[in-house]
Protein backbone atom coordinates (compact mmCIF):
# COMPACT_ATOMS: atom_id res chain seq x y z
CA UNK A 1 0.00 0.00 0.00
CA UNK A 2 1.70 3.30 -0.66
CA UNK A 3 1.00 6.53 1.06
CA UNK A 4 0.24 9.46 -1.10
CA UNK A 5 1.79 13.19 0.14
CA UNK A 6 0.92 16.40 -1.20
CA UNK A 7 4.09 18.55 -2.68
CA UNK A 8 3.67 20.93 0.64
CA UNK A 9 3.83 18.15 2.76
CA UNK A 10 6.86 16.73 1.86
CA UNK A 11 8.90 19.73 1.30
CA UNK A 12 7.97 20.96 4.94
CA UNK A 13 10.43 18.35 7.05
CA UNK A 14 12.76 19.06 4.48
CA UNK A 15 12.69 22.58 5.12
CA UNK A 16 12.40 22.62 8.92
CA UNK A 17 15.54 20.40 8.80
CA UNK A 18 17.71 22.98 6.59
CA UNK A 19 16.45 25.07 9.01
CA UNK A 20 17.83 23.53 12.01
CA UNK A 21 20.93 22.88 10.80
CA UNK A 22 21.61 26.71 9.68
CA UNK A 23 21.24 27.47 13.64
CA UNK A 24 23.05 25.09 14.88
CA UNK A 25 26.17 25.79 12.24
CA UNK A 26 25.55 29.61 13.39
CA UNK A 27 25.67 28.43 17.16
CA UNK A 28 28.96 26.71 16.67
CA UNK A 29 30.88 29.30 14.98
CA UNK A 30 31.81 30.48 18.34
CA UNK A 31 35.32 32.26 18.46
CA UNK A 32 37.22 33.60 21.27
CA UNK A 33 37.03 37.59 21.03
CA UNK A 34 40.44 39.54 19.75
CA UNK A 35 39.85 42.18 22.51
CA UNK A 36 39.49 41.07 26.18
CA UNK A 37 41.91 43.61 27.55
CA UNK A 38 40.80 43.92 31.48
CA UNK A 39 42.23 47.59 30.35
CA UNK A 40 38.51 48.93 30.92
CA UNK A 41 37.58 46.63 34.37
CA UNK A 42 40.86 48.39 35.76
CA UNK A 43 40.28 51.42 34.73
CA UNK A 44 37.30 51.68 36.99
CA UNK A 45 37.76 49.35 40.03
CA UNK A 46 37.48 50.09 43.54
CA UNK A 47 40.66 48.96 45.73
CA UNK A 48 41.56 48.01 49.18
CA UNK A 49 45.19 47.19 50.68
CA UNK A 50 45.43 45.84 54.28
CA UNK A 51 48.76 43.51 55.60
CA UNK A 52 51.23 44.26 52.34
CA UNK A 53 48.26 42.85 50.24
CA UNK A 54 46.30 45.37 47.32
CA UNK A 55 43.03 44.54 45.79
CA UNK A 56 40.98 45.77 43.09
CA UNK A 57 37.40 44.85 41.80
CA UNK A 58 35.10 45.42 39.19
CA UNK A 59 31.39 44.04 38.35
CA UNK A 60 30.95 43.07 34.36
CA UNK A 61 27.94 44.15 32.79
CA UNK A 62 26.54 42.99 29.40
CA UNK A 63 28.53 45.07 27.48
CA UNK A 64 31.56 44.12 29.24
CA UNK A 65 31.06 40.32 29.13
CA UNK A 66 30.50 40.26 25.57
CA UNK A 67 33.59 42.25 24.67
CA UNK A 68 35.81 39.73 26.96
CA UNK A 69 34.08 36.29 26.34
CA UNK A 70 32.09 37.00 23.30
CA UNK A 71 28.49 36.22 24.59
CA UNK A 72 26.60 37.78 26.99
CA UNK A 73 27.38 35.82 29.99
CA UNK A 74 25.28 38.58 32.24
CA UNK A 75 21.67 37.02 29.83
CA UNK A 76 22.48 34.06 31.74
CA UNK A 77 21.83 35.15 35.10
CA UNK A 78 25.40 35.29 36.23
CA UNK A 79 27.64 37.99 37.37
CA UNK A 80 30.85 38.03 36.65
CA UNK A 81 33.46 39.91 38.56
CA UNK A 82 37.12 40.88 37.63
CA UNK A 83 39.56 40.42 40.57
CA UNK A 84 43.10 41.56 40.70
CA UNK A 85 45.39 40.66 43.90
CA UNK A 86 48.49 42.15 44.61
CA UNK A 87 50.61 39.68 47.17
CA UNK A 88 53.26 41.86 48.96
CA UNK A 89 53.59 39.39 51.77
CA UNK A 90 56.13 36.65 51.70
CA UNK A 91 53.57 33.76 51.72
CA UNK A 92 51.26 32.07 49.21
CA UNK A 93 47.88 33.33 49.57
CA UNK A 94 44.40 31.38 48.15
CA UNK A 95 41.38 33.56 47.40
CA UNK A 96 38.47 31.49 48.95
CA UNK A 97 35.80 31.84 46.23
CA UNK A 98 32.66 30.72 47.82
CA UNK A 99 33.64 33.91 50.86
CA UNK A 100 32.90 35.89 48.01
CA UNK A 101 29.97 33.93 46.88
CA UNK A 102 28.56 30.22 48.48
CA UNK A 103 26.93 29.69 45.47
CA UNK A 104 29.41 31.03 42.76
CA UNK A 105 29.91 29.48 39.42
CA UNK A 106 32.63 27.48 38.17
CA UNK A 107 33.76 28.05 34.44
CA UNK A 108 33.07 25.75 33.05
CA UNK A 109 28.88 25.68 34.08
CA UNK A 110 29.34 29.16 32.96
CA UNK A 111 30.79 28.18 29.80
CA UNK A 112 28.42 24.93 29.37
CA UNK A 113 25.06 27.20 29.32
CA UNK A 114 26.58 28.67 26.06
CA UNK A 115 27.29 25.95 24.58
CA UNK A 116 25.50 25.44 20.85
CA UNK A 117 23.69 22.06 21.19
CA UNK A 118 25.77 20.60 18.13
CA UNK A 119 29.22 22.69 19.06
CA UNK A 120 31.81 20.19 18.83
CA UNK A 121 35.18 21.75 18.47
CA UNK A 122 33.74 25.73 19.58
CA UNK A 123 31.95 24.16 22.01
CA UNK A 124 35.58 22.94 23.66
CA UNK A 125 37.01 25.98 22.51
CA UNK A 126 34.38 28.26 24.78
CA UNK A 127 35.70 25.77 27.36
CA UNK A 128 39.21 26.46 27.19
CA UNK A 129 38.76 30.13 26.85
CA UNK A 130 36.62 30.56 30.21
CA UNK A 131 39.12 28.71 31.93
CA UNK A 132 42.10 30.94 30.74
CA UNK A 133 40.11 34.14 31.60
CA UNK A 134 39.32 32.70 35.66
CA UNK A 135 41.49 33.77 38.48
CA UNK A 136 43.60 30.92 39.05
CA UNK A 137 44.98 29.83 43.11
CA UNK A 138 47.57 30.18 44.44
CA UNK A 139 48.54 34.02 44.43
CA UNK A 140 52.49 33.97 44.99
CA UNK A 141 54.67 35.57 47.58
CA UNK A 142 55.45 39.01 45.50
CA UNK A 143 53.59 38.29 42.18
CA UNK A 144 49.93 39.41 40.96
CA UNK A 145 47.27 37.80 39.54
CA UNK A 146 43.72 38.38 38.20
CA UNK A 147 40.96 37.07 36.82
CA UNK A 148 37.63 36.44 36.73
CA UNK A 149 34.93 35.22 39.23
CA UNK A 150 31.36 34.31 38.75
CA UNK A 151 28.68 35.44 41.34
CA UNK A 152 25.15 35.43 41.10
CA UNK A 153 23.59 39.15 40.57
CA UNK A 154 23.29 42.11 42.40
CA UNK A 155 21.22 45.32 41.59
CA UNK A 156 22.75 49.01 41.94
CA UNK A 157 26.01 48.01 44.45
CA UNK A 158 27.44 44.84 44.98
CA UNK A 159 29.20 44.03 48.12
CA UNK A 160 31.86 41.95 47.35
CA UNK A 161 33.83 39.82 50.09
CA UNK A 162 37.59 38.93 49.00
CA UNK A 163 39.05 36.62 51.79
CA UNK A 164 42.83 35.57 51.11
CA UNK A 165 44.04 32.69 52.92
CA UNK A 166 47.53 32.08 54.23
CA UNK A 167 49.80 30.22 56.41
CA UNK A 168 47.72 30.45 59.85
CA UNK A 169 46.14 33.74 58.28
CA UNK A 170 43.16 35.27 56.51
CA UNK A 171 43.40 38.89 55.19
CA UNK A 172 39.88 39.39 54.62
CA UNK A 173 38.46 42.51 52.30
CA UNK A 174 34.74 44.08 52.40
CA UNK A 175 34.64 46.01 49.15
CA UNK A 176 31.33 47.82 47.74
CA UNK A 177 30.92 48.20 43.76
CA UNK A 178 28.72 49.96 41.72
CA UNK A 179 26.90 47.59 39.36
CA UNK A 180 27.07 48.97 35.62
CA UNK A 181 23.15 49.22 34.06
CA UNK A 182 21.72 49.27 37.31
CA UNK A 183 19.81 52.00 38.74
CA UNK A 184 21.58 53.31 42.03
CA UNK A 185 19.48 53.03 44.92
CA UNK A 186 19.29 56.46 46.36
CA UNK A 187 19.32 55.45 49.63
CA UNK A 188 22.63 53.55 49.08
CA UNK A 189 24.44 56.32 47.20
CA UNK A 190 24.30 57.62 50.87
CA UNK A 191 25.74 54.61 52.88
CA UNK A 192 24.38 55.28 55.95
CA UNK A 193 21.31 56.82 56.11
CA UNK A 194 22.46 60.23 57.34
CA UNK A 195 20.65 60.99 60.45
CA UNK A 196 21.52 64.43 61.60
CA UNK A 197 24.52 64.38 64.23
CA UNK A 198 22.52 66.30 66.39
CA UNK A 199 19.88 63.36 66.38
CA UNK A 200 22.23 60.56 67.10
CA UNK A 201 23.25 59.52 70.65
CA UNK A 202 26.69 57.77 70.64
CA UNK A 203 26.60 54.80 74.03
CA UNK A 204 29.53 53.97 75.38
CA UNK A 205 28.48 50.83 77.69
CA UNK A 206 26.55 48.19 77.22
CA UNK A 207 24.09 48.82 80.07
CA UNK A 208 23.18 52.18 78.56
CA UNK A 209 22.65 50.91 74.95
CA UNK A 210 20.85 48.09 75.94
CA UNK A 211 18.20 50.59 77.92
CA UNK A 212 18.58 52.05 74.76
CA UNK A 213 17.27 49.20 72.32
CA UNK A 214 14.39 48.61 74.30
CA UNK A 215 13.04 51.86 74.15
CA UNK A 216 13.47 52.11 70.55
CA UNK A 217 9.61 51.19 68.36
CA UNK A 218 8.22 47.73 68.85
CA UNK A 219 6.96 47.16 65.44
CA UNK A 220 6.87 48.85 62.16
CA UNK A 221 3.85 50.83 61.01
CA UNK A 222 2.03 51.90 58.01
CA UNK A 223 2.77 55.40 56.36
CA UNK A 224 0.41 56.99 58.34
CA UNK A 225 2.26 55.80 61.59
CA UNK A 226 -1.32 54.70 63.23
CA UNK A 227 -1.14 51.22 62.15
CA UNK A 228 1.26 48.68 63.68
CA UNK A 229 3.10 46.32 60.84
CA UNK A 230 5.60 43.43 62.01
CA UNK A 231 7.74 43.42 65.24
CA UNK A 232 10.91 44.25 65.64
CA UNK A 233 12.79 41.59 66.32
CA UNK A 234 16.19 41.65 65.48
CA UNK A 235 19.34 44.42 65.93
CA UNK A 236 22.18 44.42 64.60
CA UNK A 237 25.57 46.71 65.25
CA UNK A 238 28.72 47.42 63.84
CA UNK A 239 30.32 48.43 60.80
CA UNK A 240 28.32 48.03 57.64
CA UNK A 241 31.21 46.34 55.51
CA UNK A 242 31.15 43.68 58.57
CA UNK A 243 27.34 43.48 58.96
CA UNK A 244 26.86 42.76 55.19
CA UNK A 245 30.37 40.74 54.76
CA UNK A 246 28.78 38.17 57.78
CA UNK A 247 24.78 38.52 55.78
CA UNK A 248 26.56 37.45 52.30
CA UNK A 249 28.92 34.85 53.56
CA UNK A 250 25.54 33.61 54.55
CA UNK A 251 23.94 34.04 51.27
CA UNK A 252 21.68 36.58 51.82
CA UNK A 253 21.49 39.13 49.15
CA UNK A 254 19.68 42.38 48.76
CA UNK A 255 15.80 41.30 47.08
CA UNK A 256 13.52 44.25 47.82
CA UNK A 257 9.93 43.55 46.37
CA UNK A 258 7.07 46.14 46.79
CA UNK A 259 5.33 44.25 49.68
CA UNK A 260 8.19 45.75 51.22
CA UNK A 261 7.89 49.28 50.84
CA UNK A 262 4.88 49.48 53.08
CA UNK A 263 6.66 49.28 56.28
CA UNK A 264 7.94 52.22 57.74
CA UNK A 265 10.08 53.04 61.37
CA UNK A 266 11.13 56.39 61.73
CA UNK A 267 8.89 57.41 59.11
CA UNK A 268 10.44 55.72 56.42
CA UNK A 269 10.93 52.81 54.14
CA UNK A 270 13.15 50.36 54.71
CA UNK A 271 16.96 51.09 54.24
CA UNK A 272 17.55 47.60 53.07
CA UNK A 273 15.79 44.29 52.28
CA UNK A 274 17.63 41.04 52.24
CA UNK A 275 16.40 37.46 51.54
CA UNK A 276 18.23 34.25 52.09
CA UNK A 277 19.24 32.33 48.49
CA UNK A 278 16.96 29.20 48.95
CA UNK A 279 16.58 26.71 46.59
CA UNK A 280 15.21 27.68 42.67
CA UNK A 281 13.83 30.66 43.99
CA UNK A 282 11.76 29.30 46.42
CA UNK A 283 10.89 32.19 49.29
CA UNK A 284 12.56 32.14 52.17
CA UNK A 285 13.66 34.37 55.26
CA UNK A 286 13.74 38.24 54.89
CA UNK A 287 15.41 40.92 56.59
CA UNK A 288 14.07 44.33 56.40
CA UNK A 289 16.53 46.57 58.48
CA UNK A 290 16.42 50.92 59.42
CA UNK A 291 19.55 52.34 60.84
CA UNK A 292 18.68 53.57 64.04
CA UNK A 293 19.97 57.12 65.84
CA UNK A 294 21.83 55.45 67.96
CA UNK A 295 25.38 54.27 68.03
CA UNK A 296 27.73 51.94 70.53
CA UNK A 297 31.07 53.10 70.74
CA UNK A 298 31.08 54.94 67.36
CA UNK A 299 29.36 52.17 65.56
CA UNK A 300 26.32 51.61 63.41
CA UNK A 301 22.71 50.26 65.13
CA UNK A 302 20.26 48.57 62.81
CA UNK A 303 16.94 47.72 64.04
CA UNK A 304 15.16 44.95 61.56
CA UNK A 305 12.47 42.55 61.06
CA UNK A 306 12.87 38.85 60.66
CA UNK A 307 10.40 37.07 59.38
CA UNK A 308 9.32 33.77 57.11
CA UNK A 309 6.32 33.66 55.01
CA UNK A 310 3.47 31.54 55.70
CA UNK A 311 4.61 27.54 54.13
CA UNK A 312 8.33 28.85 54.47
CA UNK A 313 10.36 27.40 51.33
CA UNK A 314 7.07 25.61 50.22
CA UNK A 315 5.32 28.54 49.73
CA UNK A 316 4.19 29.30 45.95
CA UNK A 317 7.29 30.76 43.96
CA UNK A 318 6.71 33.83 41.96
CA UNK A 319 4.06 35.65 44.63
CA UNK A 320 4.19 39.53 44.71
CA UNK A 321 3.40 39.32 48.34
CA UNK A 322 3.81 36.66 50.60
CA UNK A 323 2.05 36.57 54.45
CA UNK A 324 4.16 36.59 57.35
CA UNK A 325 4.40 32.81 59.48
CA UNK A 326 3.13 33.43 62.67
CA UNK A 327 6.13 32.12 64.75
CA UNK A 328 8.50 35.38 64.30
CA UNK A 329 10.74 34.01 66.79
CA UNK A 330 11.83 31.11 64.73
CA UNK A 331 12.59 33.03 61.80
CA UNK A 332 14.70 35.23 64.15
CA UNK A 333 16.93 32.22 65.96
CA UNK A 334 17.59 30.62 62.42
CA UNK A 335 18.79 33.57 61.55
CA UNK A 336 21.10 34.18 65.01
CA UNK A 337 22.20 30.66 64.09
CA UNK A 338 23.14 31.38 60.46
CA UNK A 339 24.86 34.43 61.04
CA UNK A 340 27.05 32.32 64.24
CA UNK A 341 28.63 30.95 61.32
CA UNK A 342 29.66 33.45 59.07
CA UNK A 343 32.84 33.94 61.40
CA UNK A 344 31.16 37.76 62.19
CA UNK A 345 29.91 37.55 65.10
CA UNK A 346 31.20 38.71 68.06
CA UNK A 347 28.82 38.88 71.05
CA UNK A 348 25.05 37.84 71.10
CA UNK A 349 22.36 39.20 73.38
CA UNK A 350 18.73 39.64 73.86
CA UNK A 351 17.28 42.75 74.84
CA UNK A 352 12.81 43.08 75.56
CA UNK A 353 11.35 45.58 73.48
CA UNK A 354 8.52 44.05 71.13
CA UNK A 355 6.48 42.57 73.77
CA UNK A 356 5.38 39.29 74.59
CA UNK A 357 2.28 37.37 73.28
CA UNK A 358 0.82 34.32 72.71
CA UNK A 359 -0.12 31.99 70.43
CA UNK A 360 -3.70 32.34 72.16
CA UNK A 361 -3.79 35.71 71.79
CA UNK A 362 -2.00 36.57 68.53
CA UNK A 363 -0.84 40.39 67.30
CA UNK A 364 -2.05 41.37 64.05
CA UNK A 365 -0.17 42.90 61.43
CA UNK A 366 -0.98 45.07 58.36
CA UNK A 367 -2.02 43.06 55.44
CA UNK A 368 -3.95 40.57 58.68
CA UNK A 369 -1.51 38.28 59.31
CA UNK A 370 -0.99 37.09 62.84
CA UNK A 371 1.93 37.03 65.13
CA UNK A 372 3.13 35.48 68.29
CA UNK A 373 6.73 36.36 70.19
CA UNK A 374 8.22 35.73 73.64
CA UNK A 375 8.90 39.75 72.97
CA UNK A 376 12.72 39.68 72.54
CA UNK A 377 15.16 41.30 70.32
CA UNK A 378 18.29 39.68 69.12
CA UNK A 379 21.10 41.70 69.79
CA UNK A 380 24.10 40.96 67.60
CA UNK A 381 27.83 42.60 67.59
CA UNK A 382 29.69 42.21 64.72
CA UNK A 383 33.27 42.17 64.05
CA UNK A 384 35.91 42.36 61.04
CA UNK A 385 36.16 38.36 60.15
CA UNK A 386 37.13 35.74 61.36
CA UNK A 387 36.03 34.79 64.50
CA UNK A 388 35.40 31.56 65.95
CA UNK A 389 32.30 30.17 67.56
CA UNK A 390 33.98 29.71 70.61
CA UNK A 391 34.60 33.24 70.85
CA UNK A 392 31.07 35.10 70.60
CA UNK A 393 30.35 36.41 73.80
CA UNK A 394 26.74 35.67 75.52
CA UNK A 395 25.71 39.09 77.03
CA UNK A 396 24.22 38.25 80.06
CA UNK A 397 20.70 40.49 79.69
CA UNK A 398 17.57 38.70 79.44
CA UNK A 399 19.02 34.86 80.15
CA UNK A 400 17.67 33.39 76.98
CA UNK A 401 20.30 31.02 76.19
CA UNK A 402 19.32 29.10 79.52
CA UNK A 403 16.00 28.79 79.41
CA UNK A 404 15.11 24.87 78.59
CA UNK A 405 14.04 23.84 74.96
CA UNK A 406 10.58 23.22 76.74
CA UNK A 407 10.27 27.21 76.53
CA UNK A 408 6.89 28.65 75.88
CA UNK A 409 6.47 31.14 72.94
CA UNK A 410 4.77 34.39 73.92
CA UNK A 411 6.70 34.06 77.52
CA UNK A 412 9.77 35.73 78.80
CA UNK A 413 9.74 33.94 81.96
CA UNK A 414 10.82 30.02 82.79
CA UNK A 415 8.75 27.57 81.18
CA UNK A 416 9.96 25.24 84.66
CA UNK A 417 8.46 28.23 86.67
Amino acid sequence: MSISRTPDQGRAPAGLAICLALTLAGCSTWHAPTDADDGPLRQRAVSAASHSVRVSATVLGSEDSRRMYGVDVNSTGVQPLWVEVQNGTSQVLWLLRSGTDPDYFSPHEVAWSMHALFGGAANARMDAYFRELRLDNPIPAGETRSGILFTNPDQGIKLVNVDLLGNQTLIPFSIFLPVPGGTMDPRLSQIPFPFPETLVTDYQDLASVRAALERLPCCATDASGTVQADPLNAVGIGQLTDIGAALVRRNYRRDERESDLVQRVFGREPDFVMRKQAQAGAPATWIRGWLAPIRFQGQLVYVAQVGRPVGGRFAPRGESHLVLHENVDEARNVLIQDLMYSSGVEKLGFANGVGATSPAHPRTTLDGATYYTDGLRAVVFFATRPRSLSDVDFLDWVPYLEEPDTRQTGTTGNASQ
